[in-house]
């Protein structure tokens, strides 16, 4: 195996070596290379001033955050940064020349992140610009004129330069880097006899421990080139999603079977945070406040877990043990999600202070299944009421048998604080969140009974 690591930058081979293995591509992009469009804003995937666009080897271009992007994540990939988004003589991009007929930028701080996030929309032919910019912050120009800049810019052909990276990369020989396995027994071997490794998949999370605590990780291993764990399979009775499908892969996957896990994961983090995370590591991260697994809880979700030959199967809520604690034992690593094929009764209701791009105060996923006006099942679970993502079992029982009535949800509100004790911090009180979820569990009856609950489909 090799170590050096090779890619396409801006249409070129790049060969580099002797770089830390957590060196981000927006450093090296700066200090080493003097491409200085590419911005440093907030350094932690949130304001989108270091968006590049990176095409892999299924040939679909994304937009990603340089600051929490890792050299190796690069290995046998395209990058396009403001520099290369125009062209080799200096011609403007549609998207560049729109911004300018458009007034699309003041300070211009911003401006290349946006000038790549649109490129990458309209190389895939993206025409939901609300959802493609949410992740790109504009604090002086306004995004009307820059919206009005997309949709000038959406219908023009896709410049000649844009296009050669995909053949290109069909020629570039990427040797296998040997802190990169390409098969899920080779991690199984690697982890298993390793297992004070750090496990790296899209580094959303373990980014920001390299970019604000400091972190020297030189120990590590990355999953991105094991096309195992990106492989989502369909069956009668369940849904395999592997640790390492994207979340933008999974929201796409679930607009068919659940469409309003598919809505909220919309609002997970942005566009270029959802091209990169991963539901593996959503999961395995252990958050209190991870948006995944609560719907995953109320869906009844499993865990394939592995190590070296070995593999067991969890139940996702008995997976969270404590805060910062799961049930993982030393060199073993989430394979595979498991979700059972059932009718659509799952609601997910995500409370936040900004719609976009915001951690939830607390996220409410409800799966309860009503026959002959009876609550025949429930299961209901929470994000950001405890100090791990938690089923709500005694609301969960004050339903289940009872009519399914407004009479029934109200009685059944008191089983809340017998499940959660909540905390006050900067995004909610503890009273709050405990009167946000039980208003949501009236929502969830409501909006099941035909009612308008959607705050974004109300008009005045």
């Amino acid at each position: 195996m090799s170590d050096g690591i090779v890619f396409l930058l801006n249409g070129e081979t790049e060969r580099v070596a002797g770089e830390p293995p957590t060196r981000t591509l927006l450093d090296w992009l700066r200090e080493r290379k003097r491409l200085t469009g590419t911005k440093e804003g907030c350094n932690e995937g949130d304001c989108g001033a270091c968006t590049v666009m990176v095409t892999g080897r299924d040939g679909v271009a994304r937009a990603l955050n340089a600051c929490i992007l890792f050299l190796p994540q690069l290995h046998g990939k395209a990058v396009r940064t403001v520099e290369g988004i125009t062209g080799p003589s200096g011609e403007m991009h549609p998207v560049q020349q729109a911004m300018v007929e458009h007034h699309g930028s003041q300070c211009g701080f911003c401006t290349p992140g946006i000038v790549a996030s649109l490129a990458v929309a309209q190389m895939n032919g993206e025409r939901d610009f609300d959802r493609v910019l949410a992740g790109n912050l504009c604090r002086c120009t306004g995004y009307a004129p820059i919206l009005r800049a997309a949709e000038a810019a959406a219908g023009a052909p896709v410049p000649e330069w844009m296009r050669e990276d995909r053949a290109k990369l069909e020629a570039l020989e990427a040797p296998p880097l040997a802190i990169a396995p390409r098969s899920v027994d080779e991690l199984a071997v690697a982890y298993g006899n390793n297992p004070e490794a750090q496990l790296i998949g899209g580094a959303t999370d373990v980014g920001l421990w390299v970019t604000k605590r400091l972190q020297d990780l030189e120990n590590v291993v990355f999953l991105a080139d094991v096309a195992e764990l990106k492989e989502i399979r369909v069956r009668s009775d369940f849904i395999r999603v592997g640790a390492m499908v994207r979340v933008n892969a999974l929201r796409e996957l679930m607009a068919e079977h659940h469409p309003q896990l598919a809505a909220m994961l919309a609002r997970y983090g942005s566009e270029q945070v959802r091209n990169a995370g991963t539901i593996g590591g959503n999961i395995a991260n252990g958050s209190p406040i991870g948006d995944g697994p609560p719907a995953l809880i109320a869906l009844g979700a499993e865990l394939i877990l592995r190590m070296k030959n070995k593999r067991r199967r969890v139940a996702l809520e008995d997976f969270f043990i404590d805060y910062g604690r799961q049930d993982l034992r030393a060199g073993e690593f989430v394979e595979w999600i498991l979700i059972p094929r059932q009718p659509d009764r799952l609601r997910c209701y995500k409370i936040s202070k900004r719609f976009d791009q915001d951690i939830s105060a607390l996220l409410g996923c409800f799966n309860i299944v009503v026959e002959d006006g009876r609550v025949a099942s429930a299961r209901i679970a929470f994000g950001g009421m405890a100090a791990i993502p938690k089923r709500a079992r005694a609301v969960e029982a004050a339903l289940v048998g009872r009519d399914w009535s407004e009479e029934t949800i109200r009685s059944a509100k008191a089983a809340f604080a017998e499940d959660f004790s909540p905390i006050s911090d900067m995004r909610a009180s503890a009273d709050y969140r405990l009167a946000a979820a039980q208003n949501l569990l009236m929502r969830y009856y409501l909006e099941d009974r035909g009612a308008a609950v959607n705050v974004l489909e109300v008009t005045p």
